[in-house]
């Protein structure tokens, strides 16, 4: 019984320091979180596109070279 007092003890030490941190935290306004995802998913469509080429262009050079 002793063992889960601590761990209950720990766990609400954890709780209670988490929350503190958190409140430190600087949360983006929702234009900022639009404007940084717009760009993730901007960068993730370019980057998709040069490896869809590349992939493209190894597959026919290898289909060339093994015939």
């Amino acid at each position: 019984m002793e063992k889960v007092k601590i761990a209950a003890a720990k766990a609400m030490q954890f709780l209670r320091e988490s929350r503190v941190e958190l409140r430190k935290v600087t949360w983006p306004t929702p234009k900022e979180a639009l404007a940084s995802t717009s760009v993730v998913i901007v960068v993730v469509i370019i980057v998709s596109m040069f490896l869809g080429v590349v992939d493209f262009g190894l597959t026919k050079l290898v289909r060339l070279v093994l015939g």
